[in-house]
């Protein structure tokens, strides 16, 4: 996984705040229904739950076709909350 991009996830969780914001564009399959990348967003929920936060709310939005074969993207949002 390659959360590098910043338009795709924020590196706030590196520090010890009590709240950190995360985003993470889920891929349409272009065949068939469902995201081809719901382990990243597994992935990140769990890394977040190992320094310590809890997923507090998530949304979901339309975030468009990205070309020919590219399918639709949906950002989700989510607020993670540090467990005291």
């Amino acid at each position: 996984m390659d959360y590098s991009n910043k338009s795709t996830f924020s590196t706030a969780s590196g520090n010890s705040y009590q709240y950190v914001v995360l985003q993470v564009t889920l891929k349409e399959k272009f065949i068939g229904t469902g995201s081809g990348n719901l382990s990243e967003l597994e992935a990140c929920i769990n890394d977040q739950a190992r320094k310590g936060y809890r997923l507090h709310t998530i949304t979901t939005s339309n975030g468009g076709s990205k070309g020919l074969m590219g399918g639709d993207r949906i950002q989700a949002t989510m607020v993670f909350e540090k467990i005291v």
